[in-house]
């Protein structure tokens, strides 16, 4: 029997104890914590997710001021925007919606954030910071993973995570957050040879490749938890569907617990942004 980690009710809970945390910074120091929202250009699915993290904010109190820029805004407007932010003293977080129109570097914006104000957790400073095991910043899709984990888990020390992904944001990170909570951690990639059985040495596998269904049920150690970061739309019988980088049905009776796409991973990272955010406004506080 494989339990289905439900990320969805996690991220409610940790949505309730942030509106409790928020609405004591207002009323104890009058602080209301502030998150800026930057969205260039009309991709569809980046206006989907900026509506979805801006009613987040409002749920538990959090104010958000959007800034909708055009598709062809030149690199330096994005910059001098992001320059005015960072000097806000009531703008406590800053978020640039990626991707970015192609006439703009990515790596450059990201390096134009505070990072202090960096609630995605990407400048250079705050992976730096993870890097020697000195939380800043972390970013909030592996941070989330973590927080499930250990409220599965519980104490991780000595389990063998396998993280399937190297990337900036989701792999690298969630591999030094294992590394910090005492796992034997191994990072495995597209040129790891013989992936499966990699895989199959795994307590805790987590999937981040961006591949629909690549993680096949064989793959997977009796027992293992599986913490699937993939969210791949795909059109199958007729219809379109969100799936992970785990075959789900495949790995039922065979992983311990496994997170579900949708419905898993997607909620944290969210609950995350938000966290970062009030974590953020705290930090600018004056002791």
């Amino acid at each position: 029997m494989t339990d289905k980690i439900d990320g969805k009710a996690f991220a409610a809970q940790l949505c309730e104890r942030l509106a409790q945390e928020v609405a004591a910074l207002k009323a104890e120091r009058g602080v209301t914590p502030c998150i800026a929202v930057v969205l260039v250009g009309e991709d569809p699915a980046s206006q989907v997710y900026v509506r979805n993290k801006i009613a987040r904010c409002a749920e538990v109190g959090i104010e958000s001021r959007e800034h909708r820029l055009t598709a062809d805004t030149s690199q330096e407007a994005l910059l001098e925007l992001l320059a005015t932010l960072n000097g806000d003293n009531t703008v406590h977080g800053i978020l640039v919606q990626l991707p970015l129109p192609a006439q703009i570097d990515e790596t450059a914006v990201i390096d134009a954030i505070s990072p202090a104000k960096d609630v995605d957790g990407f400048h250079l400073q705050n992976a730096g910071a993870l890097a020697v095991n000195q939380r800043r910043m972390v970013p909030c899709t592996p941070l989330g993973s973590l927080m499930l984990l250990e409220d599965r888990l519980g104490d991780l020390s000595g389990l063998h995570a396998v993280v399937v992904g190297r990337s900036n944001i989701v792999g690298k990170p969630m591999a030094q957050l294992l590394l910090g909570a005492n796992c034997t951690v191994t990072i495995a990639h597209s040129r790891t040879r013989d992936l499966a059985a990699v895989c199959r040495q795994a307590d805790i596998l987590v999937a981040a490749v961006g591949r629909p269904r690549m993680i096949q049920g064989d793959w997977i150690k009796p027992g293992a938890t599986v913490i699937d970061v993939g969210i791949n739309r795909i059109e199958e019988d007729g219809k379109k569907r969100l799936v992970g980088d785990v075959d789900y049905a495949a790995a039922q009776g065979v992983a311990a617990a496994i997170t579900p796409v949708p419905g898993g991973v997607g909620p944290m990272t969210i609950a995350c942004l938000l966290h970062n955010t009030v974590t953020a406004a705290k930090n600018a506080m004056p002791a």
